[in-house]
């Protein structure tokens, strides 16, 4: 069993985590572009840059998670976290601005949820569902917490003293992932050989074939869903202004999304019957293009763009459950953290550049096209989510 108090200290770092470094630029954008005079669009790759670092590192991050743990990856994450966010703080040019993003593009692969998840893995994959669901309980609250809390420092102090204080939140942020276990306390599992018994456990690990076709769908899964996320992160508000919302109704409907999240979050952490994680991924996945559906007529009805952003929300928030629990029903525990690197590097690539691509749908085409270019990643997500749910049926013994 995984200990109660690192569980809460790991979802105390994943609100920290997010908050301060990912959900940064969010809040202090429009401040740092008027003080500074770079674009918004300058401001911003910084952000893109820490994505496609975060990708970089991605693979290398999990099988270090796999062989020793995440106690010292997360601890270091931490402190690089705490460096970046100073740096951020002190830049005065686009260079050092860019840098100190490249640097917590690497320590935001070290802490945040896929980090978290490969290192709850790693201590007890019976229990690590539990564990996975409640940090990312916390995790949700991360943009209301630091994005209220960033605006009141930047607002008296200055963008510049808010990063500082963020970094000082990081730094006592890396006394938390010391509450796991060490690797000597639980020693990395041997990778079973092809055609043991633990290969029986589920019909894809004993198919070689059939776990290759897995790994491909929930890649799939994995970065249209990335995609879709971070693309209405960045133009949700724009696109529901393009759709006929008055702004200070876009901004209340936007809210709306992140309390989706975690209301779906809650009612399965709380269900007494909780879905299996591939029916979990399923629902999920669904929410997507049927939240998308009621986008056209944002503009007509107040209800249908508040189900849209809710709707929205809540299968983000379960998408990303899923995200760390299906991984442990397709793949052997002692490679977890290797091979939801490999597929989370690609996701942070294409999280890097949708955003500048909805954009540009936005600009040219308006809202119709925005609309179709992001129904692709929620069509393609809902797909490969049915196909792994009936593949396994299809394949389970009787």
């Amino acid at each position: 069993m995984i200990p109660p108090r690192t569980v809460a200290a790991l979802s105390l770092s994943q609100l920290i985590g997010w908050g301060t470094g990912y959900y940064a630029i969010g809040v202090f954008a429009p401040r740092i572009a008027a003080e500074t005079g770079w674009t918004s669009g300058e401001v911003h790759a910084g952000f893109s840059i820490a994505l496609v670092v975060m990708g970089l590192v991605s693979a290398a991050v999990g099988r270090r998670i796999d062989r020793d743990g995440g106690r010292a990856v997360m601890t270091a994450g931490s402190l690089l976290l705490a460096v970046g966010l100073g740096l951020a703080g002190l830049a005065r040019s686009l260079p050092v601005w860019w840098g100190a993003w490249a640097l917590l593009g690497v320590a935001l692969r070290m802490t945040l949820y896929d980090a978290c998840f490969a290192a709850l893995v790693r201590v007890d994959p019976a229990d690590a569902r539990r564990a996975i669901t409640t940090v990312t309980l916390t995790g949700g609250l991360a943009s209301t917490v630091f994005w209220f809390l960033g605006d009141r420092l930047a607002e008296a102090y200055g963008w510049r003293a808010a990063f500082g204080v963020f970094a000082a939140i990081a730094l006592a942020s890396a006394a938390l992932p010391l509450t796991l276990p060490t690797a000597a306390d639980h020693p990395a599992r041997p990778r079973p050989a092809p055609g043991g018994t633990d290969r029986d456990v589920d019909p894809h690990r004993s198919d070689p074939a059939a776990e290759r076709r897995a790994t491909a769908l929930f890649a799939v899964l994995v970065i249209a869903s990335a995609a879709l996320a971070t693309a209405l992160a960045a133009h949700m508000i724009p696109l529901l202004l393009t759709l006929g919302v008055a702004l200070s109704t876009a901004v209340t409907i936007a809210t709306l999304r992140g309390i989706g999240q975690s209301v779906a979050r809650a009612i399965e952490f709380l269900s007494p019957r909780r879905l299996a994680p591939l029916d979990l991924s399923l629902v999920a996945a669904a929410l997507l293009p049927a939240s998308l559906a009621l986008a056209p007529f944002a503009g007509l009805s107040v209800g249908a763009a508040a189900l849209f952003s809710f709707a929205g929300g809540a299968g983000n928030g379960l998408m990303t459950i899923a995200r760390g629990t299906v991984p442990l029903v397709l793949f052997e525990p002692a490679v977890y953290g290797t091979i939801t690197g490999r597929i989370a590097a690609p996701a942070f690539w294409v999280s890097a550049l949708t955003p500048f691509v909805v954009a540009l749908a936005l600009d040219h085409g308006g809202p119709t096209l925005a609309l179709a270019l992001l129904a692709i990643p929620a069509v393609a997500a809902f797909a490969a989510a049915l196909a792994l749910a009936l593949g396994t049926r299809r394949r389970r013994p009787r």
